[in-house]
């Protein structure tokens, strides 16, 4: 099997190819602040639409993740980036969140950003802050118990920040 993994930006009528990760990523309710229920049609606003790009990964013909990329804020702000990252439990363990964020690094590059802020990163997902860390990003800000986590109730959630 060809473990190789292919990285493309897709636009919102292929939001069907991310659905089921995102789906499952959410509703977990331990690492994103979305509802747990979602709609597909919210899901595809958020992460298509006004200005946000986003791109899935593919391994030997599936879906394996995604990622969104757009500004920051706007205005004023735009000239930082921000990405959100999402990796199918049954592909992890694989450096794909790796090669996610990589990839939208050199993205964000191309597109002018000058650097890259995570806003909501929830701190008991340690997998995904050391990830971060190793990749550059520092911890520029922690939230106290900004996160309602679905096992352990509230959690902090840490601001995360590096130029590009």
């Amino acid at each position: 099997m060809d473990d190789s993994v292919v990285i493309r930006e897709i636009q919102a009528p292929e939001f069907d190819l991310v659905w089921p990760i995102f789906r499952e990523v959410v509703a977990a309710g331990d690492t994103y602040s979305y509802a747990p229920d979602i709609s597909f049609d919210q899901a595809q606003q958020l992460w298509t639409g006004g200005g946000t790009r986003c791109f899935v990964a593919t391994s030997a013909g599936y879906s394996v993740g995604c990622y969104m990329l757009r500004a920051n804020q706007p205005g004023l702000g735009n000239h930082i980036a921000n990405a959100g990252y999402m990796v199918a439990a049954s592909a992890r363990d694989r450096g794909i969140a790796r090669q996610l964020c990589e990839h939208s690094m050199a993205q964000a590059r191309s597109a002018g950003f000058s650097a890259m802020q995570f806003n909501f990163v929830v701190s008991t997902n340690e997998v995904a802050v050391g990830l971060w860390r190793k990749l550059g990003f520092d911890i520029v800000g922690r939230i106290p118990s900004a996160f309602r986590h679905a096992r352990l109730g509230p959690v902090d959630v840490l601001v995360m920040y590096r130029r590009l």
